[in-house]
């Protein structure tokens, strides 16, 4: 009878580890955002670019539509973007910032800061709202959609107003 029992809790035993190999969920600590990266402010200033510049603007601004990724716990914004233009074979130039320990966004698919003028380059939205930090000190969450887009006004043309940033 002894010997009956401990069949039985062996087989229940690996029965258990095969069924928890088997039906395993998706990884820990895998989550998924969309991106996106948008020129369109600069689809009614290509007057305003050099003609070098002015072609590199796609017809209908978009860079990246949004695209659906998958990321890491602890992973920020500029690991996703960093990650995502390299893959999309999309040129992205950035700097460190020692002093706020963040990286800042020089230029995206070769559309720089100041190319549009003295008030533009890359800002970036999460869910709406548009940090006043560095994209490598916000730490995305599951669920997150972060929008890139090139401004022509310090944000103000993409819907970044000083109060709501200040939040």
């Amino acid at each position: 009878m002894k010997r009956k029992i401990q069949v039985v809790l062996a087989l229940l035993l690996l029965f258990s580890l095969l069924c928890g190999c088997t039906a395993a969920p998706a990884e820990a600590g895998e989550h998924t955002c969309t991106i996106s990266i948008s020129c369109a402010t600069l689809l009614d200033k290509t007057a305003d670019l050099t003609p070098e510049k002015a072609e590199l603007v796609p017809a209908d601004g978009w860079l990246l539509p949004e695209t659906q990724v998958s990321f890491s716990d602890g992973e920020s914004v500029f690991d996703v973007l960093q990650r995502v233009c390299r893959e999309q074979k999309l040129h992205m130039e950035f700097s460190k910032t020692p002093v706020y320990d963040s990286a800042y966004i020089e230029g995206i698919g070769n559309l720089y800061e100041f190319d549009a003028g003295a008030l533009s380059g890359w800002v970036y939205s999460v869910n709406g709202w548009f940090p006043n930090y560095g994209c490598s000190r916000y730490e995305l969450k599951d669920g997150d959609v972060v929008c890139w887009q090139y401004t022509c006004d310090l944000g103000q043309d993409v819907g970044a107003e000083l109060s709501k940033t200040q939040a």
